[in-house]
């Protein structure tokens, strides 16, 4: 299996877990029997855009060339996908309620419409890359020959535990910053959530851009970012008073327009391979991505605070 299907499927499933965890219970266990529909959708929607940021530190990192120029083209349609996925779901917080009619019980019909687009995407690209040779060199299994399938399975096992604990009582502490702060929960969602569960598509892209595969990390990062939105499924059938992006805050437009722009600014670097760094240490895309959050974060917290 390629690096890029990998970090695609496996690797974005695993590091995107906290979203999981924490949407499903801000919407199940939060301020029970109610819940709070804003923080599950911020924490997803919040966390794409932290992932594309995450792509501005590890060109910093990358210091020999532009981190984007090394990578495959297929990103351009993982991004692409990415960018519809999101489109999708803010297009239905746009129309609210007009929409909530349409559902399959309890659960939003564009949840289920999302779900089946972000399949239907993962079987395009792995048609994509098997038509297509692998645009780097397979890493040596020799690292891992000391290491046995059990012993794999039980630390996966462990660690899985782990974040779905720390997921379910993130969710609650975010709740508790709402109302001690008097911030909405869009914002502490997307903000303060969304950083917290993304460490580690931080982590895992770091270490494997140490192992110098960057398609691994970068394929990690743009299908973490399509596997937040398919998150909405499963967040949508937990939330049982109705459809959940029916009920989110216009809010979340914001962070959803911010994404789209940072993800057509990877798929511009992408395109347009740049040999050398446009500064010392980061190229072109980098401070763009950069100021693309910052800017995000600042409409986010003004539309909040209705100033």
């Amino acid at each position: 299996m390629g690096r890029i299907w990998i970090g695609l499927l496996l690797l974005a499933a695993v590091t995107s877990m906290p979203e999981l965890v924490t949407g499903v219970s801000a919407v199940a266990l939060v301020d029970f029997p109610y819940g709070s529909p804003d923080l599950a959708v911020g924490i997803l929607f919040g966390s794409c855009a932290i992932n594309l940021a995450i792509l501005a530190l590890l060109d910093i990192l990358h210091r020999r060339t532009p981190l984007l120029s090394k990578a495959s083209s297929e990103h351009m349609l993982s991004a692409g996908w990415g960018i519809l996925l999101i489109a999708i779901a803010a297009g239905s917080i746009f129309a609210g309620q007009r929409f909530s009619g349409l559902a399959l019980g309890w659960m939003g019909l564009p949840s289920i419409v999302i779900f089946i687009v972000y399949l239907v995407a993962l079987w395009q690209i792995f048609r994509f890359e098997r038509s297509h040779q692998p645009s780097s060199p397979q890493a040596s299994p020799a690292q891992y020959e000391g290491i046995s399938a059990r012993t794999v399975y039980l630390r996966f096992t462990l660690a899985a535990i782990a974040v779905i604990g720390a997921g379910i009582w993130l969710s609650f502490i975010g709740d508790e910053i709402t109302q001690v702060t008097g911030w909405s929960a869009s914002f502490v969602g997307s903000l303060f959530l969304a950083i917290s569960s993304s460490a580690p598509e931080l982590v895992v892209a770091i270490a494997a851009l140490r192992l110098g595969a960057i398609d691994m990390a970068i394929a990690d990062i743009l299908g973490s970012n399509m596997f937040n939105i398919a998150i909405v499924a499963p967040v949508d059938l937990a939330y049982r008073q109705g459809s959940v992006l029916s009920v989110a805050s216009n809010s979340h437009l914001v962070t959803a327009a911010t994404v789209v722009m940072m993800s057509l600014v990877v798929i511009t670097g992408v395109r347009f391979r740049q040999k050398r760094k446009t500064f010392a240490v980061a190229s072109w895309y980098a401070p763009v991505l950069i100021a693309l959050y910052i800017l995000g974060a600042y409409g986010l917290f003004t539309w909040s605070a209705g100033l």
